[in-house]
């Protein structure tokens, strides 16, 4: 259900469509603040956080419900960290393929649902196997047609009753008792459960290989349990405006001038034991009282806080290419995910954007959005779109994809941590005296996990401290 925002956070920054006067004046807000602090200014009065992706802006939403003031650094040019939407010849692209679960706990507590005009998927997928495509549903949202599926060649009925199994056993448990049970590998997980070879390879290896940027399924049966909850208990969705409308709800509702972008944080040092520093790029010192709050990607954690700690080791991250395409002409109007279960290609998943929700594009233009899994570092941009457009040739026929045009392609190095057991999904976010972590590594690769992260490091930080409301 959408959240009712108590007086606290109301905001005269609300944001609408991207031509709204209203959003346009939250972008001349913040591009005001970016203007670099002076030596002196913002010392011992404010908690310091470093990076405004989910986590950051998370962290800053708990210390403004809390009255207590702070100043959210970014290095970027706009808040989101790795949910950001672009504007391209009047379609709305994603900063890699990214969706939206309405049922994340976390979320359903910060996020106004209604404002961001969310637009459902199809509960289910398409599957491309042996030259066809089938259909996996939801037997609860599309019975019909999950009836329809049983004899087709994704799973046995076997594997769909387990599915329906499953969906029991996630669901009688809490999100603790998830992210504290014993784990294995997700490709595991479902053997142990009794799931066929067919189904494991035609279905769950795209989808969820899809969602956890992992071919292999070695991420951890936690995360997967958490998943299937979510997504047995809501939509998958993405917002109207594109999935960086998130972010700039959340960073609307915070104080126009507490956030800095274009600033760089190069290092955290400590003149005094309890009371760190922090180092921008352009050679200024902003020094804390309260704490800082380090929000950055995993592997910047090192190097921010490389001369108090020692360098942590950490498995290598996960990496995707999502590639878009103009097209004047598409197969389907459906609002589906298709999955590549032929075990064959580098195409892992793709949609129709505009199916999903028509203002990622402009009028009578359809978007293509086509995800891979891995960096493909050395194949070119061109080699790559050319071999895409090869494979979804197969896919749709000549006559469909001949037309397509690529629009950009966007090659994630970091997308997400790798959670692959043995994990800690519930760390401590003490990193020190006055340094707290977040971060959706320090929780679940998901939102969800980047927000609660946020809250989390905020909570560390209050039961150390005694702050001043203001």
């Amino acid at each position: 259900m959408p959240l009712t925002l108590s007086p606290l956070f109301s905001t005269p920054y609300t944001l609408q469509t991207p031509s709204s006067t209203k959003r346009h004046r939250f972008k001349i807000l913040l591009q005001a603040s970016t203007t670099k602090p002076q030596p002196q200014s913002y010392h011992k009065d404010r908690v310091l956080i470093i990076g405004a992706g989910l986590a950051g802006l998370a962290a800053a939403t708990t210390l403004h419900s809390q009255r207590i003031p702070f100043l959210l650094l970014d290095a970027s040019d706009a808040v989101g960290g790795r949910v950001r939407t672009d504007s391209v010849d009047g379609f709305l692209l994603d900063r890699g393929f990214q969706i939206f679960i309405t049922a994340y706990p976390e979320a359903q507590k910060l996020l106004d649902y209604n404002a961001l005009n969310l637009q459902k998927f199809y509960s289910g997928a398409k599957i491309y196997y042996n030259g066809q495509f089938h259909t996996v549903a939801d037997p609860l949202r599309h019975f019909g047609d999950s009836v329809m599926s049983l004899g087709n060649p994704i799973g046995s009925v076997l594997d769909k009753l387990l599915i329906g199994f499953t969906r029991i056993r996630v669901l009688g448990k809490s999100d603790y008792d998830i992210f504290t049970a014993s784990e294995v590998p997700v490709v595991d997980l479902l053997r142990n459960i009794g799931f066929s070879d067919s189904i494991i390879e035609r279905f769950f290896r795209p989808f969820f290989g899809g969602i956890f940027f992992d071919k292999e399924l070695g991420t951890t049966s936690r995360l997967f349990d958490f998943i299937f909850k979510c997504l047995a208990l809501g939509e998958n969705t993405i917002p109207a405006e594109g999935i960086g409308e998130i972010p700039n709800q959340l960073a609307a509702k915070l104080p126009s001038d507490s956030i800095l972008l274009n600033t760089k944080a190069v290092s955290i040092d400590f003149d005094e034991p309890d009371s760190p520093n922090v180092r921008l790029e352009n050679g200024e010192i902003l020094k804390t009282k309260l704490g800082v709050v380090v929000a950055v990607e995993e592997p910047e954690v090192d190097e921010l806080l490389a001369g108090s700690r020692k360098p942590v080791q950490r498995k290598t991250g996960r990496n995707t290419v999502c590639l878009y395409f103009s097209a004047d002409q598409i197969p389907v109007k459906d609002p589906v995910l298709f999955l590549n279960g032929s075990g064959k290609g580098i195409v892992n998943n793709m949609f129709f954007a505009t199916n999903v929700a028509p203002s990622y594009g402009p009028p009578g233009k359809a978007l293509v959005s086509v995800s891979l899994i891995g960096l493909f570092s050395d194949v070119s941009d061109d080699d790559l779109t050319a071999e895409v457009i090869r494979e979804l040739t197969g896919w749709f026929g000549k006559s469909v994809v001949s037309s397509w045009r690529h629009l950009r392609t966007y090659r994630i190095g970091f997308a997400q941590p790798n959670q692959c057991p043995p994990t800690d999904l519930m760390k401590e976010p003490k990193s020190g005296l006055g340094v707290y972590l977040c971060g959706d590594f320090m929780t679940s690769a998901t939102f969800d996990g980047a927000l609660v992260s946020g809250r989390r490091a905020v909570e560390a930080l209050l039961r150390d401290t005694t702050l001043t409301r203001i």
